[in-house]
């Protein structure tokens, strides 16, 4: 009893804490976040200077951990992206995840 008791409650904070970090960042705009980053990321992210980058280059959990603290993402303060422009580029690098239901096919 107190073993299926534990397990429930255990069920729950993680059901809890999943469902919670899913809308921590997300809804945003995945076709606009692809325009955004195909004007302002892919400019230098093309591999000359710097490391080539597309949506299926990471998982979806890796994009969640590279925007769960958007001060660090340094280059967006050289082209002064708002928190919604980083939202919508975190929208549309997530969808389109190399373990997503659609990755992208190329770059």
């Amino acid at each position: 009893m107190n073993r299926t008791i534990v397990l429930a409650v255990a069920t729950a904070l993680i059901t809890i804490f999943a469902v919670s970090m899913a809308f921590a960042m997300g809804g945003g705009n995945a076709r606009k976040g692809k325009f955004l980053y195909r004007k302002n990321c892919r400019t230098c992210h093309n591999g000359a200077q710097a490391p080539d980058l597309s949506p299926a280059d990471r998982t979806q959990a890796e994009w969640t951990a590279t925007f769960k603290d958007t001060s660090k993402i340094k280059c967006s303060g050289d082209w002064s992206a708002s928190e919604k422009d980083l939202n919508d580029i975190f929208t549309y690098l997530h969808d389109f995840a190399k373990d997503s239901p659609s990755p992208a096919k190329c770059s």
